[in-house]
């Protein structure tokens, strides 16, 4: 088995593919302990058929870099629905079901009518699922992750407490003169960036897993904010690491087995949680 891992490992798509998804996996279970303490943990759910969408949009029109049309379209949504969602008719979850449902119907639409692939049910499957694509990336495509990646974790470091306070009392934040709403702003902005790099990782369908799982897991055990958000990281990055490499080994998709990863890792903590009590 390690002489089979060595061998994987001297290719640098493994390893560009392995760094992805650390970086997306640790981003992701940050940004996920804020969405579910706010009760936005569907936001992601939405946000990835959106994105879903633009992309089907984009290969419609066969743009080159389908990123300049996927992040702003998921960014615009993500600021939609955190900013005007609780001040409309139609609440947050309710506007969020319509914009997920409506993205996802539009984009399989348009992907079915004018795509030119002759396999458009394996190209749709691959895009909600995720694929081998993630042993396709690009050396430029790594280096964006990168510079997306440590642009996340910079402005979460930076306003670590206004975000705590944000998520914890958004009324007492404003009494105190935090501006909550630009720091609601930052995290919608954030949400939609991860939703994108998340995409070619575990595909439309199963990006919310990374986002609550291991924020979820890590409040069996822990109950203070920064407890959850150190535990949460670091079972993010266990869990992708070791979901990758039993992919590498067994064959299975790789986001499918990360996600399975993270569910083992859950019920654990439950179990551990159950004998502490």
């Amino acid at each position: 088995m390690s002489e089979k891992l060595q061998y994987y490992f001297d290719f640098p798509i493994v390893r560009y593919a392995l760094t992805v998804i650390i970086l997306v996996s640790l981003c992701s279970s940050l940004l996920g302990v804020t969405l579910v303490l706010k009760r936005f943990s569907f936001i992601g759910d939405g946000l990835s058929h959106v994105a879903f969408g633009a992309m089907a949009i984009a290969t419609v029109i066969s743009v080159t870099n389908q990123m300049l049309i996927i992040l702003p379209v998921t960014v615009i949504s993500a600021v939609l629905i955190l900013r005007t969602g609780r001040n409309t008719k139609i609440r947050g979850d309710a506007s969020t079901a319509m914009i997920s449902v409506g993205a996802l119907a539009i984009g399989y639409m348009l992907i079915n009518m004018f795509s030119k692939s002759p396999n458009v049910a394996g190209d749709v499957c691959s895009t909600l699922f995720g694929s081998t694509s993630i042993l396709t990336l690009e050396k430029k495509e790594v280096t964006l992750c990168i510079v997306l990646s440590v642009i996340v974790l910079c402005i979460f470091v930076l306003f670590y407490n206004k975000i705590f306070a944000v998520t914890f009392d958004e009324n007492f934040s404003k009494a105190t003169g935090i501006n909550a709403d630009v720091y609601n702003l930052i995290i919608a902005v954030i949400t939609a960036i991860i939703i994108v790099l998340a995409m070619s990782l575990v595909g439309s369908l199963l990006i919310s897993a990374l986002i609550i799982f291991p924020s979820i897991t890590a409040m069996r055990i822990f109950r203070s904010f920064r407890s959850v958000i150190i535990c949460s990281a670091i079972t993010a990055v266990i869990c992708g690491g070791a979901g990758f490499i039993v992919s590498l080994l067994c064959g299975t998709p790789v986001g499918a087995t990360i996600v399975t990863a993270d569910i083992i890792v859950f019920f654990g903590f439950c179990t551990a949680s159950a004998i502490k009590k």
